[in-house]
Parts: structure tokens; sequence; C-alpha cells
């Protein structure tokens, strides 16, 4: 099977010369396919930073069950409202003053707009103000869109021990309404959504995994642990979640104001749970349509790898290793060997755990080095998705047994959202 999926790429690939990106279209849609039954029957929004790339996100965006973007940037979603995008929701709080009186001067001229900004306190609501000061007469005519940001991490122990991404200081219902109030007090804001991100649930593998075992116990143990933490995560989530959004909703009544539009919450890891959730309206996913290294240790879901990239054999520097031209693309995260890419085809090939994956080269050693020669190619996968078009202008697009397409990334549009 290995061998057969080597070739076929080879045969795709053989006019390409690497370094270079593909992206399996077959597997892309079945891992689309597969996340819209796991959140079903709540729409998915998809999470831009996971598809760097404008045309695959238009194509992701059109099937059925997909609904919207999340922005993880505010110059991107005005980026993107450019080229025709729609509901934008900025999934991170901006700083940024330029981009905050463009998205002002947007929505006067439109009168409206669809993208929504992220707040979780009072000093960003400020922040806004300032920014936006002296930039239109009236902003109550063209409010801007405003989205708070709950914090979906556990607390347990009373509270001494946080588990979760140190995301938003909103985490009880009577913090979310009190924000709410703040918001709506505001000239020219309208609060159109709450959003809470479960990275403890969506972002965490819970299976054993060929990633390196956790500090402390071994794999089979911490895979259980981590099973259990989600799972009491998620009931009182749920309950919390649903408490806070009628907290909000009620002071949403009580000043008169429109009703929320969206309550978002998940990610690919958490699809099924967070879809089950009443207050839940939406669901974000996006890593799951490539299928990167970090998901290979999920129990419930097994994404097909769809996003790969193809190195050079340039050098040969003894028996059962050799030498690929580049290939240090490592993920954000903690500095650990599961942010590194992972060789993937041929199979039978391993990083060295001394040099790694480097910029300049990247030595692969096992049985299979000493059947490869110079010039052939090795295919990696990305430990996370999205980040790989920071490191590529295009990307090749495989069907069946040939490339139907070579589609410009963020950055080869000439784009970067830091």
């Amino acid at each position: 099977m290995d061998d057969a999926a080597y070739e076929r790429l080879e045969r795709a690939t053989a006019d390409l010369e690497a370094p270079f990106a593909v992206v399996d279209l077959d597997a892309l849609w079945a891992n689309a396919e597969d996340l819209v039954r796991r959140a079903a029957p709540k729409p998915i929004r998809l999470a831009s930073k996971s598809v760097r790339c404008r045309a695959l996100q238009e194509r992701v965006l059109a099937r059925s069950g997909f609904a919207g973007t999340l922005a993880f940037t505010l110059p991107e979603a005005l980026w993107l409202a450019s080229h025709g995008a729609e509901d934008l929701v900025v999934a991170y709080p901006t700083a940024d003053r330029h981009a905050l009186r463009a998205l002002a001067a947007l929505t006067a001229e439109r009168g409206a707009t669809r993208v929504t900004v992220m707040v979780d306190g009072v000093e960003q609501l400020d922040l806004i103000d300032r920014a936006l000061e002296g930039t239109q007469s009236d902003r109550d005519a063209a409010p801007l869109r405003v989205c708070i940001d709950l914090d979906a991490g556990w607390w347990t122990l009373g509270g001494r021990v946080r588990i979760g991404a140190k995301r938003s200081p909103v985490h009880t219902p009577e913090q979310a309404a009190a924000l709410a109030r703040a918001v709506i007090a505001r000239d020219g804001l309208r609060l159109v959504g709450v959003m809470s991100y479960e990275a403890q649930i969506a972002g965490l593998g819970n299976e054993i995994g060929p990633r390196p075992p956790g500090r402390g116990i071994g794999p089979p143990l911490r895979a259980r642990a981590i099973r259990a933490m989600q799972a009491l995560s998620a009931r009182e989530l749920a309950v919390r979640r649903a408490a806070a959004v009628v907290a909000v909703e009620q002071t949403l009544e009580e000043t008169s104001s429109t009703p929320l539009e969206f309550v978002n919450g998940g990610g690919t890891g958490s699809l099924e749970s967070t879809a089950a959730e009443e207050a839940v309206t939406e669901v974000t996913a996006g890593s799951g349509l490539s299928g990167p290294t970090l998901f290979d240790a999920y129990r419930a879901f097994t994404p097909r790898p769809a996003a790969l990239f193809a190195l050079p054999v340039v050098r040969r520097p003894g028996p059962g290793v050799v030498t690929a031209l580049g290939g240090g693309y490592l993920a954000s995260g903690p500095a650990d060997r599961a942010r590194l890419p992972r060789p993937h085809l041929p199979a039978g090939l391993r990083l060295d755990s001394q040099e790694g994956a480097g910029e300049v080269q990247t030595p692969l050693l096992g049985a299979a080095a000493d059947t490869l020669a110079l010039g052939d190619r090795v295919y990696l996968r990305h430990a996370k998705a999205g980040e790989l078009c920071e490191r590529f202008a295009s990307l090749h697009l495989l069907e069946g047994e040939r490339i139907v397409d070579e589609v410009p990334t963020y950055r080869g549009e000439g784009q970067c959202f830091p």
C-alpha cells in the first residue's frame, strides 16, 4: 500500500522539481466529508489559519456543511473580504489600529460588514475606541460587529489548577454578562456572537500515537489520564457555556439589543461533543482537512494525510542514511519532537535524533535510505495544518493520478499575517 502511494505521487509529480508542496484532493475531500459527519447538524466555520490558501478556502466553503470563515488576524480578514469573502470572524483580539480604522471605513462605506472582531475585556474596547476616534461622525449608523471570547479551560481544585490554553479572562457567566453590558454601552459596537475554544479537548491527542511520550508517566497512562480529563472538562464546559450564553442573551434582551447571531465552539478534535451542545450554533474546524501529524494520536477519528511536501535527496553520508535538501519546517507550540515534520513516503525513513529537520539539510535514516538515489524525492508531513503554506508559494493539487491545478498560498500572493 505504501509502495503504491509513493509510486502514485512520483507519477503525478514527475515534472516537478523538489522542494514542492502537494495537496491530495481525494484525501482532503474524504476528510471534509468526515468533518461534516462529525459536526452534524451544526455548520462548520472554516479556520483559515489551517488553510492559508484562498483557492482551497473557496472550494471548501462551496461544499455543503461549511459556512463562514474564522480568520486569525484582522488584516487577513480584511484582505479576504476584499476578495469577496463574507461572514468573517476574527478569532483573536487585535491591537492593529490601522486595521481597525480600515474596518471602520469599510463598514461606513458599505453601511455594514460581516467582519466580526473578538474581545475578551474592557481594555480591548478602550483600544478600539482610541483607534477609531474621529474616524466617522456617526458610528452608531454603521456599528462594528463584536464577539466575546469565553474561556473554555477546565478549572479544578477550586481554580488552583487550570487546564487549557491561556486565552480569555472571561470564565464565568457573570463575567460574560458584564462584558456584554460593557460592549452594549459603547457607541458604535454591536454584540453579535460568543466564541469559546476548548484547546484541552480539541487540540490535545488522547491516544497512544507516534509522538514523544509525556513527561513523568508512560504513554498508556498518559493517554488514559488525558481522556479522563477531557471527559470531565467537556461536561463542565457544556453546562458553563450554556449558562454564559443565557446570561449574555438576557443582557441583550434587557437592553433591547439585537439577539446573538452565533455561538461558536470547538475544533477538529472536539466536533462531536461541541456540536451536541444545544447552546452552540456552529463549530470550527480546519486542521482536520489536511490531517497533519499532530492528529495521529486522536482516538475518535483518523484523517487521511492530505498535505505533503517533497524534498530532494542530495547527499549520501553513509550506509542507511541519505540527506535531503532543507526541510526544517517546524510547527509552533512547545519545543518538542512532536513539532517536527515526519517522513511519510517512502516508508521506512525516520529523522536523525541528533539533527532533526534542518533549515539547509535533513538527514533521513532507515532501510529505505539505501534504495534512494541522488535526485529522488521523499515526502514528509507537517506537524500542524496551515503553517506549511508559509514555506511555499504554491500548492500542487493532486486528484486521482495527476496534478490538476497549482494554486497560490497566502505567501504566493505576497501576503504575510503575523
